[in-house]
């Protein structure tokens, strides 16, 4: 039987003190080891890959979670499993590709012919999917529970509705995660949240929710528990504070504010700069309340036995939503096939491992935590669930794992400018296939990271093999494809990508540079944060 990486490590630490420490008893590390650890896993929602200041950023500033960094591992190459949330984290949950779970668009967005009323005038339309994670799948917390694990969910669910919530896929406790993706009452309370109770007025969101990941750390610091952290920030509509906007309002203009903030996409304007004050300040707000984590950890004597995961469901916001952030120098943004869509932070600290501040720059998915985790637990594994997934203990302990293939399909079109895709990267090919009219585009991204060099004309071959183990995994799994739309109009695409995209561009451009001025003012009390109450 192969013997989990927890196993390994308890003997390793066990047996030496057995031998030459049985009158003193068990070291500190070895009780350490001989309790299981804890869980904790923080999803971020919409952040970019380049949006923390471990991952090159030099305007938004992120301290506790770069601290995570640098007291753990960071994999450089960390792939969501869909540009767009509910897939994604569906295949977190699942430790399944899209095509594999079903759940291949965001749970609510328009299928068929009721795609249409979106009124984007697309070539084709998209297919049905799935609106909930399948109760049969084994989920990572189900897992956990399964195993002698108390489970706790904080957050953002958007995973599916009454029947899929977080409490019917493992989770003992659920705040706050329901059918719906977005913070409906905003970041400050009252939240209009029917799985959270309202705060004091102007409460803020991401602090309560760290609040009651705390609260729960607390009640069961003397047995295992698997939590999820999963904040709605920094998902659109974007809201800060007066002080922390004009921290970052004076940051931007001290250095400079550039003359063109946005550039025309296929579809969509694009933002090309970091300098959204408003945006800056909602994800400095979490990362403060990642730090209240951080430390009521220490506080409790759970640190040192408490694996944490920090991640997001995909890539940062460039184009459409509040068009948050700049993804640069990777290709496009959330709802993109490309890598500024797809890659996002993947953080892990395992106190007991000597990590800090190492780097990885195998490609990894988020499918991969489900095993890892498991393995690092020295829990069972369930391979037929996590079927999509591998354990990256492996890469942790500074040795290899074997080349596969990681595979995306979206079949849909993206609010953001995306356009109905599926993708497959094995080593550094990666090979986008795209459904409105069957052509393939390839890069090298070892040497084109930003994928601005399509070289399938010149290694045709490679594309051939890509594509058809492409087609291969999703003929497997029954995937679905977009169809053709009868009713397909080019006079009235064209009115459409004109009014969305260069007459959007000249707002928006507008609407950065009131962001910048000394004069902004949102509304007349910053969205309900000026009555904050601690």
């Amino acid at each position: 039987m192969k013997l989990s990486y927890y196993t390994k490590i308890l003997a390793y630490f066990f047996l030496p003190v057995v031998f030459f420490s049985c009158k003193a008893g068990l070291t500190k590390e070895t009780h350490q080891e001989s309790k299981r650890p804890n869980v904790l896993v923080i999803i971020a929602d919409d952040l970019g890959a380049h949006d923390l200041s471990t991952t090159n950023s030099k305007y938004y500033e992120t301290p506790n979670i770069d601290q995570i960094a640098s007291e753990g591992f960071q994999f450089d190459q960390g792939y969501a499993s869909c540009q767009v949330c509910s897939p994604s984290r569906a295949s977190i949950m699942s430790g399944k590709f899209t095509a594999n779970h079903g759940v291949t668009d965001w749970i609510g967005a328009a299928s068929g012919e009721r795609w249409r009323r979106a009124k984007q005038f697309t070539k084709l339309l998209p297919p049905e999917y799935e609106h909930k994670l399948d109760t049969s799948f084994v989920t990572m917390p189900e897992a956990f529970r399964d195993q002698g694990y108390e489970t706790f969910f904080a957050g953002k669910w958007h995973v599916g509705g009454e029947g899929s919530l977080p409490e019917d896929h493992g989770f003992n406790t659920n705040i706050g995660g329901y059918d719906v993706g977005s913070p409906h009452g905003g970041y400050f309370s009252p939240y209009n949240n029917p799985k959270l109770e309202d705060g004091p007025q102007g409460e803020n969101l991401s602090m309560r929710l760290a609040n009651e990941t705390i609260q729960f750390m607390k009640g069961n610091k003397e047995k295992p528990f698997f939590a999820c952290l999963s904040f709605y920030a920094v998902h659109s509509p974007i809201q800060t504070t007066e002080e922390k906007w004009k921290k970052y309002k004076d940051k931007a203009v001290e250095a400079g504010v550039a003359e063109e903030g946005y550039k025309m996409g296929e579809v969509l304007p694009m933002r090309q700069q970091q300098d959204n004050p408003v945006y800056a300040g909602l994800l400095e707000s979490m990362d403060e309340a990642i730090g209240n984590v951080l430390s009521s950890l220490d506080e409790l004597g759970l640190a040192e036995n408490t694996i944490i995961v920090f991640t997001g469901d995909n890539g940062g916001v460039v184009s459409g939503d509040s068009w948050s952030t700049s993804n640069l120098p990777l290709r496009g943004g959330k709802g993109y096939q490309y890598e500024g869509g797809l890659r996002v932070p993947f953080l892990m600290k395992v106190p007991w491992m000597n990590q800090k501040g190492k780097k990885n720059d195998t490609p990894v998915i988020s499918t991969d935590f489900y095993p890892t985790l498991l393995d690092l637990a020295g829990l069972d594994l369930l391979p037929e669930e996590h079927s999509d997934g591998v354990s990256l203990v492996p890469l942790m302990e500074g040795k290899e794992i074997e080349e596969r293939p990681l595979i995306w399909h979206y079949p849909h079109y993206g609010n953001q400018g995306g356009k109905p895709v599926s993708v497959i990267r094995k080593g550094n090919w990666k090979l986008i296939h795209f459904y409105e009219d069957s052509h393939d585009e390839l890069y090298d991204l070892s040497k084109d990271a930003g994928e601005s060099n399509d070289i399938y004309a010149s290694n045709e071959k490679v594309g051939q093999s890509l594509n058809k183990e492409l087609f291969d995994y999703l003929k497997q799994h029954n995937a679905k494809y977009p169809t053709v739309d009868p009713e397909y109009s080019e006079a009235d695409a064209q009115k459409y990508l004109k009014r969305v995209g260069v007459d959007r561009k000249v707002i928006l451009e507008e609407k950065r540079l009131e962001m910048l001025s000394d004069d902004f003012d949102p509304n007349n009390n910053w969205w309900g944060s000026q009555r904050i109450i601690d």
